[in-house]
Protein backbone atom coordinates (compact mmCIF):
# COMPACT_ATOMS: atom_id res chain seq x y z
CA UNK A 1 0.00 0.00 0.00
CA UNK A 2 1.33 3.51 -0.75
CA UNK A 3 2.06 5.92 2.02
CA UNK A 4 1.35 8.84 0.24
CA UNK A 5 -0.60 10.06 -2.24
CA UNK A 6 -3.51 12.91 -2.93
CA UNK A 7 -6.92 11.41 -1.83
CA UNK A 8 -10.09 12.65 -0.32
CA UNK A 9 -10.60 13.93 3.14
CA UNK A 10 -13.79 12.93 3.63
CA UNK A 11 -14.65 9.47 5.04
CA UNK A 12 -18.19 9.22 6.10
CA UNK A 13 -19.77 6.49 7.98
CA UNK A 14 -18.62 3.22 7.04
CA UNK A 15 -16.39 0.62 8.02
CA UNK A 16 -13.11 1.28 6.39
CA UNK A 17 -9.76 -0.14 5.69
CA UNK A 18 -8.78 0.34 8.71
CA UNK A 19 -10.05 -2.59 9.68
CA UNK A 20 -7.66 -4.68 7.69
CA UNK A 21 -4.58 -3.71 9.40
CA UNK A 22 -2.80 -5.79 11.57
CA UNK A 23 -0.64 -4.34 14.16
CA UNK A 24 2.32 -4.00 12.21
CA UNK A 25 0.65 -1.88 9.87
CA UNK A 26 -0.58 0.51 11.96
CA UNK A 27 2.95 1.31 13.05
CA UNK A 28 3.57 4.32 10.53
CA UNK A 29 0.19 6.36 11.21
CA UNK A 30 0.60 5.66 14.89
CA UNK A 31 4.46 6.96 14.16
CA UNK A 32 3.03 10.10 12.02
CA UNK A 33 0.65 11.33 14.90
CA UNK A 34 3.08 10.89 17.57
CA UNK A 35 4.67 13.68 16.35
CA UNK A 36 2.15 15.96 17.28
CA UNK A 37 2.48 14.52 20.72
CA UNK A 38 5.93 16.28 21.01
CA UNK A 39 4.60 19.47 18.57
CA UNK A 40 1.85 20.25 21.73
CA UNK A 41 4.47 19.61 24.72
CA UNK A 42 6.93 21.22 23.59
CA UNK A 43 4.60 24.22 23.08
CA UNK A 44 2.93 23.49 26.63
CA UNK A 45 6.75 23.35 27.91
CA UNK A 46 7.81 26.95 25.92
CA UNK A 47 4.46 28.42 27.77
CA UNK A 48 5.48 27.63 31.41
CA UNK A 49 8.80 29.44 30.82
CA UNK A 50 7.08 32.38 29.01
CA UNK A 51 4.76 32.95 31.64
CA UNK A 52 7.25 33.61 34.60
CA UNK A 53 9.82 35.66 32.18
CA UNK A 54 6.88 37.65 30.39
CA UNK A 55 6.32 39.10 34.35
CA UNK A 56 9.34 40.48 34.54
CA UNK A 57 10.20 41.64 30.71
CA UNK A 58 6.63 42.84 30.41
CA UNK A 59 6.52 44.49 34.32
CA UNK A 60 2.82 42.28 34.46
CA UNK A 61 1.62 40.60 37.48
CA UNK A 62 1.30 36.98 38.45
CA UNK A 63 -2.82 36.93 37.68
CA UNK A 64 -2.38 38.86 34.65
CA UNK A 65 0.54 36.32 33.29
CA UNK A 66 -1.94 33.48 33.49
CA UNK A 67 -3.96 34.79 30.72
CA UNK A 68 -1.55 33.10 28.91
CA UNK A 69 -2.52 29.80 30.00
CA UNK A 70 -6.19 31.05 30.34
CA UNK A 71 -5.91 31.83 26.18
CA UNK A 72 -4.09 28.71 25.33
CA UNK A 73 -6.53 26.61 27.19
CA UNK A 74 -9.52 28.36 26.69
CA UNK A 75 -9.54 27.43 23.27
CA UNK A 76 -9.31 23.94 23.38
CA UNK A 77 -12.99 23.44 24.72
CA UNK A 78 -13.92 25.57 21.50
CA UNK A 79 -12.18 23.16 19.26
CA UNK A 80 -12.91 19.93 20.63
CA UNK A 81 -16.56 20.55 21.59
CA UNK A 82 -17.34 22.81 18.62
CA UNK A 83 -15.39 23.32 15.19
CA UNK A 84 -12.40 20.29 15.19
CA UNK A 85 -14.79 17.63 16.82
CA UNK A 86 -17.44 18.37 13.44
CA UNK A 87 -14.69 17.96 11.49
CA UNK A 88 -13.86 14.96 12.55
CA UNK A 89 -17.57 13.11 12.76
CA UNK A 90 -17.97 14.59 9.71
CA UNK A 91 -14.60 13.92 7.71
CA UNK A 92 -12.16 11.79 10.06
CA UNK A 93 -8.99 12.20 11.74
CA UNK A 94 -6.88 13.33 8.84
CA UNK A 95 -8.93 16.28 8.06
CA UNK A 96 -9.02 17.03 11.53
CA UNK A 97 -5.07 16.81 11.96
CA UNK A 98 -4.65 18.99 9.48
CA UNK A 99 -7.32 21.52 10.55
CA UNK A 100 -5.13 22.02 13.90
CA UNK A 101 -1.70 21.98 12.17
CA UNK A 102 -2.52 24.96 9.94
CA UNK A 103 -4.36 26.67 13.34
CA UNK A 104 -1.05 25.66 15.15
CA UNK A 105 0.59 27.53 12.04
CA UNK A 106 -1.50 30.88 11.73
CA UNK A 107 -0.45 31.01 15.86
CA UNK A 108 2.84 30.99 15.18
CA UNK A 109 3.26 33.04 12.33
CA UNK A 110 1.32 35.92 15.02
CA UNK A 111 3.89 35.70 17.57
CA UNK A 112 5.91 37.69 15.68
CA UNK A 113 3.87 40.80 15.44
CA UNK A 114 3.64 40.42 18.99
CA UNK A 115 7.14 40.30 20.07
CA UNK A 116 7.61 43.60 17.73
CA UNK A 117 5.03 45.52 19.56
CA UNK A 118 5.87 43.95 22.97
CA UNK A 119 2.11 43.46 23.31
CA UNK A 120 0.90 40.82 25.82
CA UNK A 121 -2.25 40.60 24.63
CA UNK A 122 -1.19 39.90 21.25
CA UNK A 123 1.24 37.11 23.08
CA UNK A 124 -2.65 35.84 24.63
CA UNK A 125 -4.11 35.96 21.09
CA UNK A 126 -1.70 34.15 18.82
CA UNK A 127 -1.40 31.84 22.36
CA UNK A 128 -5.41 31.62 21.71
CA UNK A 129 -4.81 30.73 18.14
CA UNK A 130 -2.19 28.14 18.66
CA UNK A 131 -4.42 26.64 21.70
CA UNK A 132 -7.39 26.00 18.98
CA UNK A 133 -4.85 24.12 16.79
CA UNK A 134 -3.55 22.00 19.29
CA UNK A 135 -7.14 21.51 20.60
CA UNK A 136 -7.86 20.37 17.40
CA UNK A 137 -4.93 17.90 17.19
CA UNK A 138 -5.76 16.45 20.53
CA UNK A 139 -9.47 16.07 19.94
CA UNK A 140 -7.99 13.81 17.06
CA UNK A 141 -5.12 12.62 18.68
CA UNK A 142 -6.09 10.82 21.68
CA UNK A 143 -8.82 8.57 20.45
CA UNK A 144 -6.78 7.83 17.76
CA UNK A 145 -4.41 6.69 19.71
CA UNK A 146 -6.68 4.84 22.13
CA UNK A 147 -8.71 3.51 19.23
CA UNK A 148 -6.47 1.84 16.61
CA UNK A 149 -5.35 -1.24 17.57
CA UNK A 150 -6.22 -4.18 20.44
CA UNK A 151 -8.40 -2.66 22.90
CA UNK A 152 -6.59 -4.14 25.62
CA UNK A 153 -3.39 -1.67 24.74
CA UNK A 154 -5.11 1.44 24.31
CA UNK A 155 -3.93 2.78 28.06
CA UNK A 156 -0.48 1.72 27.02
CA UNK A 157 -0.40 3.00 23.14
CA UNK A 158 -1.82 6.54 24.53
CA UNK A 159 0.46 6.53 27.72
CA UNK A 160 3.84 5.70 25.45
CA UNK A 161 2.34 8.65 22.91
CA UNK A 162 2.36 11.51 25.55
CA UNK A 163 5.29 10.37 27.04
CA UNK A 164 6.82 11.89 23.34
CA UNK A 165 4.68 14.79 24.43
CA UNK A 166 6.79 14.82 27.77
CA UNK A 167 9.83 14.94 25.84
CA UNK A 168 8.45 18.08 24.52
CA UNK A 169 7.74 19.77 27.29
CA UNK A 170 11.07 19.06 28.77
CA UNK A 171 12.93 21.01 25.28
CA UNK A 172 10.53 23.83 25.66
CA UNK A 173 11.60 25.04 29.64
CA UNK A 174 15.56 24.49 27.96
CA UNK A 175 14.99 26.10 25.17
CA UNK A 176 13.49 28.87 27.33
CA UNK A 177 16.50 28.71 29.92
CA UNK A 178 19.29 28.26 27.03
CA UNK A 179 18.35 30.39 24.56
CA UNK A 180 15.52 32.89 25.16
CA UNK A 181 17.09 33.85 28.76
CA UNK A 182 20.12 33.20 29.36
CA UNK A 183 22.51 35.42 28.11
CA UNK A 184 20.03 38.37 27.43
CA UNK A 185 18.55 37.92 30.53
CA UNK A 186 14.48 39.10 31.05
CA UNK A 187 14.99 41.65 28.37
CA UNK A 188 13.41 42.45 25.46
CA UNK A 189 15.84 41.36 23.32
CA UNK A 190 14.79 38.12 24.74
CA UNK A 191 11.43 38.38 22.45
CA UNK A 192 13.30 38.75 19.75
CA UNK A 193 14.49 35.20 19.72
CA UNK A 194 10.83 34.12 20.42
CA UNK A 195 9.66 35.61 17.08
CA UNK A 196 12.52 33.49 15.27
CA UNK A 197 11.72 29.78 17.21
CA UNK A 198 8.40 30.44 16.73
CA UNK A 199 8.60 31.46 12.74
CA UNK A 200 10.30 28.44 12.50
CA UNK A 201 7.84 26.29 14.25
CA UNK A 202 5.00 27.98 12.05
CA UNK A 203 7.10 26.68 9.14
CA UNK A 204 7.61 22.97 10.30
CA UNK A 205 3.36 22.99 11.59
CA UNK A 206 2.78 23.80 7.92
CA UNK A 207 5.29 21.04 6.52
CA UNK A 208 3.84 18.14 8.35
CA UNK A 209 0.21 19.42 6.94
CA UNK A 210 1.25 18.96 3.62
CA UNK A 211 2.31 15.65 5.02
CA UNK A 212 -0.68 14.86 6.20
CA UNK A 213 -2.78 15.76 3.30
CA UNK A 214 -1.15 13.12 1.27
CA UNK A 215 -0.24 10.23 3.82
CA UNK A 216 -2.33 7.06 3.42
CA UNK A 217 -3.45 6.49 7.01
CA UNK A 218 -6.32 4.51 8.11
CA UNK A 219 -9.43 6.65 9.31
CA UNK A 220 -11.41 4.76 12.59
CA UNK A 221 -15.44 5.72 11.76
CA UNK A 222 -18.06 5.66 14.24
CA UNK A 223 -19.49 2.10 12.59
CA UNK A 224 -16.02 0.81 13.20
CA UNK A 225 -16.26 1.71 16.82
CA UNK A 226 -20.08 0.35 17.45
CA UNK A 227 -18.41 -2.46 15.77
CA UNK A 228 -15.60 -2.77 18.47
CA UNK A 229 -17.68 -1.69 21.41
CA UNK A 230 -19.89 -4.93 20.20
CA UNK A 231 -16.90 -7.06 20.58
CA UNK A 232 -15.90 -5.94 23.78
CA UNK A 233 -18.96 -4.78 25.48
CA UNK A 234 -21.58 -6.89 23.71
CA UNK A 235 -24.60 -5.56 21.91
CA UNK A 236 -26.20 -3.97 24.99
CA UNK A 237 -23.25 -2.10 26.29
CA UNK A 238 -23.21 1.99 26.64
CA UNK A 239 -22.88 2.10 22.92
CA UNK A 240 -26.67 1.69 22.50
CA UNK A 241 -27.32 4.46 24.88
CA UNK A 242 -28.16 8.07 24.52
CA UNK A 243 -25.01 10.21 24.93
CA UNK A 244 -26.48 12.34 27.44
CA UNK A 245 -26.54 9.60 29.77
CA UNK A 246 -23.36 8.43 29.30
CA UNK A 247 -22.64 9.90 33.01
CA UNK A 248 -19.05 7.92 33.64
CA UNK A 249 -17.71 9.73 30.56
CA UNK A 250 -19.43 13.08 32.31
CA UNK A 251 -17.06 12.04 35.83
CA UNK A 252 -14.45 11.43 33.59
CA UNK A 253 -14.89 15.12 31.79
CA UNK A 254 -14.76 16.49 35.44
CA UNK A 255 -11.91 14.63 36.63
CA UNK A 256 -9.73 15.95 33.37
CA UNK A 257 -10.44 19.13 34.10
CA UNK A 258 -9.47 19.64 37.81
CA UNK A 259 -6.20 17.39 36.91
CA UNK A 260 -5.58 19.00 33.89
CA UNK A 261 -6.33 22.50 35.70
CA UNK A 262 -4.05 21.59 38.28
CA UNK A 263 -1.60 20.66 36.36
CA UNK A 264 -0.65 23.62 34.67
CA UNK A 265 -1.34 25.85 37.69
CA UNK A 266 1.55 24.07 39.08
CA UNK A 267 3.72 24.15 35.79
CA UNK A 268 3.12 27.64 35.37
CA UNK A 269 4.36 28.81 38.77
CA UNK A 270 6.82 26.09 39.08
CA UNK A 271 9.86 29.36 38.67
CA UNK A 272 7.69 31.49 40.96
CA UNK A 273 7.44 28.79 43.89
CA UNK A 274 11.25 27.65 43.46
CA UNK A 275 12.53 31.38 43.49
CA UNK A 276 10.27 32.09 46.17
CA UNK A 277 11.31 29.43 48.50
CA UNK A 278 14.77 28.64 47.31
CA UNK A 279 17.53 31.52 48.44
CA UNK A 280 19.74 32.81 45.35
CA UNK A 281 17.51 30.99 42.46
CA UNK A 282 17.41 33.64 39.21
CA UNK A 283 13.96 32.78 36.98
CA UNK A 284 17.09 31.42 33.89
CA UNK A 285 17.90 28.64 37.35
CA UNK A 286 14.39 28.32 37.78
CA UNK A 287 13.54 27.11 34.75
CA UNK A 288 16.28 24.81 34.13
CA UNK A 289 14.61 22.82 37.47
CA UNK A 290 11.19 22.77 35.67
CA UNK A 291 13.08 21.42 32.47
CA UNK A 292 14.37 18.87 35.09
CA UNK A 293 10.84 18.40 36.66
CA UNK A 294 9.34 18.18 33.05
CA UNK A 295 12.14 15.23 32.91
CA UNK A 296 11.11 13.58 35.61
CA UNK A 297 7.29 14.02 34.33
CA UNK A 298 8.63 12.32 30.86
CA UNK A 299 10.32 9.51 33.18
CA UNK A 300 6.89 8.89 35.07
CA UNK A 301 5.17 8.27 31.76
CA UNK A 302 7.63 5.85 30.43
CA UNK A 303 7.39 4.11 33.86
CA UNK A 304 3.99 4.17 34.15
CA UNK A 305 3.37 2.41 31.08
CA UNK A 306 5.87 -0.37 31.43
CA UNK A 307 4.30 -0.86 34.74
CA UNK A 308 0.57 -1.27 33.20
CA UNK A 309 1.90 -3.99 31.15
CA UNK A 310 1.86 -5.67 34.26
CA UNK A 311 -0.63 -3.56 36.52
CA UNK A 312 -4.09 -2.66 35.28
CA UNK A 313 -4.08 0.95 34.19
CA UNK A 314 -6.86 1.86 36.06
CA UNK A 315 -4.68 1.03 39.64
CA UNK A 316 -1.59 2.71 38.35
CA UNK A 317 -3.62 5.76 37.56
CA UNK A 318 -5.04 5.48 41.56
CA UNK A 319 -1.53 4.68 43.04
CA UNK A 320 -0.35 8.28 41.47
CA UNK A 321 -2.73 10.71 41.73
CA UNK A 322 -2.86 9.74 45.31
CA UNK A 323 1.01 10.64 45.11
CA UNK A 324 0.40 13.60 43.51
CA UNK A 325 -1.76 14.94 45.93
CA UNK A 326 0.27 13.58 48.90
CA UNK A 327 3.73 15.21 47.53
CA UNK A 328 2.18 18.51 46.36
CA UNK A 329 0.09 19.10 49.82
CA UNK A 330 3.77 18.57 51.23
CA UNK A 331 4.92 21.27 49.62
CA UNK A 332 3.00 23.79 50.77
CA UNK A 333 4.81 24.15 54.01
CA UNK A 334 8.44 22.92 52.93
CA UNK A 335 11.30 25.51 51.85
CA UNK A 336 14.40 25.02 49.76
CA UNK A 337 15.27 22.03 48.06
CA UNK A 338 13.14 19.66 50.03
CA UNK A 339 9.77 22.08 49.09
CA UNK A 340 11.91 21.82 45.16
CA UNK A 341 12.07 17.82 45.45
CA UNK A 342 8.48 17.59 46.70
CA UNK A 343 7.15 19.81 44.28
CA UNK A 344 9.61 17.73 41.39
CA UNK A 345 8.07 14.56 42.54
CA UNK A 346 4.60 15.50 41.93
CA UNK A 347 5.08 16.19 37.91
CA UNK A 348 6.48 12.66 38.36
CA UNK A 349 3.27 11.32 39.93
CA UNK A 350 1.54 13.48 37.27
CA UNK A 351 2.55 11.97 34.37
CA UNK A 352 -0.04 8.76 33.64
CA UNK A 353 -2.83 10.82 34.64
CA UNK A 354 -4.17 12.62 31.68
CA UNK A 355 -3.83 9.61 28.86
CA UNK A 356 -5.39 6.98 31.10
CA UNK A 357 -8.25 8.98 31.56
CA UNK A 358 -8.84 9.47 28.06
CA UNK A 359 -8.82 5.71 27.84
CA UNK A 360 -10.69 4.71 31.03
CA UNK A 361 -12.93 7.63 29.67
CA UNK A 362 -13.96 6.54 26.18
CA UNK A 363 -13.92 2.52 26.69
CA UNK A 364 -16.61 1.23 25.41
CA UNK A 365 -18.64 4.07 23.93
CA UNK A 366 -18.60 2.48 20.33
CA UNK A 367 -20.35 5.26 17.99
CA UNK A 368 -19.76 7.89 21.12
CA UNK A 369 -16.32 7.44 20.87
CA UNK A 370 -15.73 10.93 18.96
CA UNK A 371 -17.93 13.03 20.87
CA UNK A 372 -16.96 11.48 24.12
CA UNK A 373 -13.35 12.35 23.17
CA UNK A 374 -14.07 15.84 22.63
CA UNK A 375 -16.06 16.04 25.86
CA UNK A 376 -12.99 14.77 27.77
CA UNK A 377 -10.68 17.12 26.14
CA UNK A 378 -12.72 20.12 26.57
CA UNK A 379 -12.32 19.14 30.57
CA UNK A 380 -8.54 20.63 29.33
CA UNK A 381 -10.26 23.97 29.82
CA UNK A 382 -9.82 23.49 33.41
CA UNK A 383 -5.82 25.09 32.44
CA UNK A 384 -8.17 28.18 31.81
CA UNK A 385 -9.39 28.33 35.33
CA UNK A 386 -7.37 26.85 37.88
CA UNK A 387 -4.43 28.70 37.08
CA UNK A 388 -5.91 32.31 37.56
CA UNK A 389 -7.22 30.74 40.97
CA UNK A 390 -3.59 29.59 41.95
CA UNK A 391 -2.20 33.19 40.97
CA UNK A 392 -5.08 35.26 42.86
CA UNK A 393 -4.34 33.62 45.84
CA UNK A 394 -0.26 33.66 45.20
CA UNK A 395 -0.89 37.79 44.89
CA UNK A 396 -3.49 38.26 47.91
CA UNK A 397 -0.93 36.29 50.28
CA UNK A 398 2.01 36.84 48.61
CA UNK A 399 3.05 33.40 48.61
CA UNK A 400 3.06 31.00 45.75
CA UNK A 401 3.79 27.71 47.96
CA UNK A 402 0.63 29.03 50.29
CA UNK A 403 -1.29 28.55 46.79
CA UNK A 404 -0.44 25.37 46.02
CA UNK A 405 -3.30 24.26 48.40
CA UNK A 406 -5.36 25.39 45.31
CA UNK A 407 -4.55 22.09 43.09
CA UNK A 408 -4.26 20.32 45.55
CA UNK A 409 -8.15 20.82 46.54
CA UNK A 410 -8.81 20.06 42.50
CA UNK A 411 -6.85 16.83 42.68
CA UNK A 412 -8.93 15.31 45.50
CA UNK A 413 -11.90 16.18 43.39
CA UNK A 414 -10.41 14.24 40.35
CA UNK A 415 -9.29 11.36 42.63
CA UNK A 416 -13.13 10.83 43.15
CA UNK A 417 -12.92 9.12 39.15
CA UNK A 418 -10.02 7.02 40.17
CA UNK A 419 -11.68 5.46 43.50
CA UNK A 420 -14.91 5.28 41.00
CA UNK A 421 -13.17 3.29 38.20
CA UNK A 422 -11.44 0.92 40.48
CA UNK A 423 -14.47 0.11 43.47
CA UNK A 424 -17.92 0.86 41.42
CA UNK A 425 -18.96 -1.98 39.54
CA UNK A 426 -20.60 -0.04 36.73
CA UNK A 427 -17.10 1.57 36.15
CA UNK A 428 -14.58 -1.09 36.80
CA UNK A 429 -16.52 -3.56 34.48
CA UNK A 430 -16.59 -1.13 32.00
CA UNK A 431 -12.96 -0.60 31.86
CA UNK A 432 -11.57 -4.32 32.20
CA UNK A 433 -14.04 -5.25 29.35
CA UNK A 434 -11.29 -5.03 26.75
CA UNK A 435 -11.55 -8.40 24.40
CA UNK A 436 -8.90 -10.99 24.10
CA UNK A 437 -7.93 -10.62 20.76
CA UNK A 438 -9.83 -9.46 17.76
CA UNK A 439 -10.79 -5.53 17.25
CA UNK A 440 -12.31 -5.38 13.61
CA UNK A 441 -14.16 -8.27 12.22
CA UNK A 442 -11.29 -8.64 10.02
CA UNK A 443 -9.01 -8.92 12.30
CA UNK A 444 -10.64 -12.27 13.05
CA UNK A 445 -9.80 -13.22 9.38
CA UNK A 446 -6.37 -12.74 10.07
CA UNK A 447 -6.19 -14.42 13.41
CA UNK A 448 -6.08 -12.25 16.08
CA UNK A 449 -4.69 -8.46 16.61
CA UNK A 450 -1.14 -9.20 17.11
CA UNK A 451 -0.17 -10.68 14.27
CA UNK A 452 -1.71 -12.96 11.24
CA UNK A 453 -1.29 -16.11 13.38
CA UNK A 454 -2.79 -17.11 17.03
CA UNK A 455 -6.17 -17.09 18.97
CA UNK A 456 -9.24 -15.30 18.22
CA UNK A 457 -11.75 -14.29 20.80
CA UNK A 458 -15.27 -16.10 20.92
CA UNK A 459 -17.45 -13.44 21.22
CA UNK A 460 -15.71 -12.05 17.83
CA UNK A 461 -16.79 -15.23 16.28
CA UNK A 462 -20.21 -14.60 18.08
CA UNK A 463 -20.13 -11.52 16.30
CA UNK A 464 -19.66 -12.38 12.95
CA UNK A 465 -21.80 -15.50 12.42
CA UNK A 466 -24.75 -12.72 13.96
CA UNK A 467 -23.64 -10.59 11.38
CA UNK A 468 -22.57 -12.81 8.41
Amino acid sequence: MARFRAHSLKVGNRVTDAAQLTLRETLFPLFLVTILYFLWGFAYGLLDTLNKHFQNTLGITRTRSSGLQAAYFGAYPLASLGYANWVLRHFGYRATFILGLTLYGIGAFMMWPAALKQSFGGFCGATFIIGSGLGSLETAANPYMAVTGPPKYSELRINIAQAIQAIGTVVGPVLGSYVFFDETGDSVNALKTVQWVYLAIGCFVFCLAVVFFFSVIPEVTDADMSQQADLTHGTKGDDEKPFWKQYRLFHAAWAQFAYTGSQVAIAGYFINYVTEIRPNTSSALGAKFLAIAQGCFAAGRFSGSGIMKFIRPRWVFLCYLSCVIIFCAASITQRGNTGLALLTMTLFFESVCFPTIVALGIRGLGRHTKRGSGVIVGGVVGGACIPPILASVADRRNSTAFAMIVPVMFFISAETYAFAVNFVPSYRDRADKIGEGAVFKSDIEKGGDVSEEGSVDDKAVVYEQENA
